[in-house]
């Protein structure tokens, strides 16, 4: 998923890599971070209960602490409420479509419409 992310900026060609990746402890694995590090963005990613008493019970050799960033996680919640926006239309929640190329329209006009009604003045 992260190959495929472009981030635009005021001008210019859109870039591949974005400066931080937040998500939810799900996301929490040597695998992501290590993929994440390799590409230099920042992980905001918080640590799973069991992973950091694992690391402590290991001691010196457990590593050190991941760095997170409480106030970058913070902007996660507009990323969730977009999503849930998103999903508001049954056919995106549930998966209606049968191929990729369809549901990503279905995205792109949901996305659209939700763009277009924040331009709407308020009522």
């Amino acid at each position: 998923m992260l190959g495929k992310i472009k981030v635009r900026g005021a001008v210019g060609r859109p870039a591949t890599r974005p400066t931080a990746v937040a998500a939810d402890k799900a996301y929490s694995s040597k695998g992501n971070r290590a993929y994440l590090r390799k590409r230099r963005i920042k992980s905001v990613i918080p640590v799973k209960a069991d992973q950091t008493a694992n690391r402590k019970k290991r001691g010196a050799s457990g590593g050190r602490e991941y760095a997170f960033d409480a106030v970058l996680y913070k902007d996660r919640n507009t990323v969730e409420r977009c999503i849930n926006k998103l999903k508001s239309w049954r056919g995106i929640a549930t998966r209606y479509d049968k191929t990729p190329e369809s549901y990503s329209a279905g995205l792109h006009l949901r996305g659209s419409i939700i763009w277009l009604r924040s331009l709407r003045p308020a009522e």
